[in-house]
């Protein structure tokens, strides 16, 4: 049984839609009460594939972390320049359609886009996203990186389903296709 793997963001977004502040602080998110990991333990059984832009990878690089942290993860970083492959990622600068097509019609589990915005609105420009769960943070943060970048595109939704988190709020959209 063939199951087609999705591309699926999985992010944490203010109310007014900023994933992090001007100077891409993430500190508003650990000032609200979650539950357990908010769903980010069951969430990352499903994927083996981890996307990323490079400004969000240098921003991963730059926290006080152990370990990278998609280690039993595929990793690719997404980069115009061209940068030598880590133990722990491959960098690419591929055509994002091809790549992802390509990524998509092997066999495995979800493929993670773990940001940022730019990336994100590259694979949504080009119809790309499959599924898109958010966290939405009883938070406004009046500017900041925003999720969604303005651009000329549309995608249509579909709720899959909805949870909360303590004060948290996960929507898990479904791009709706063309048939």
């Amino acid at each position: 049984m063939d199951k087609k793997r999705n591309l699926v963001l999985f992010i944490a977004s203010s109310l007014d839609g900023y994933i992090a502040t001007k100077d891409e602080s993430l500190e508003w998110l650990y000032n609200v009460e979650g539950e357990g990991d908010n769903g980010f333990s069951e969430f990352y059984e499903t994927v083996d594939t981890v996307l990323l832009g490079k400004r969000t990878y240098d921003w991963v690089m730059k926290q006080d972390i152990e370990e990278f942290p998609y280690k039993n993860k595929e990793c690719y970083v997404f980069t115009r320049s061209s940068i030598e492959d880590t133990e722990d990622v491959k960098f690419v600068n591929d055509d994002v359609n091809e790549f992802v097509d390509k990524l998509k019609s092997q066999d495995g589990k979800n493929i993670w886009i773990v940001g940022g915005g730019e990336l994100l609105h590259s694979f949504i420009q080009e119809k790309l996203v499959d599924e898109l769960i958010i966290t939405v943070s009883p938070s406004l943060l009046g500017k900041g990186v925003p999720l969604f970048r303005e651009g000329d595109y549309q995608l249509d939704l579909s709720l899959k389903g909805m949870r909360s988190f303590n004060q948290f709020v996960e929507l898990h959209y479904e791009v709706k296709t063309l048939s």
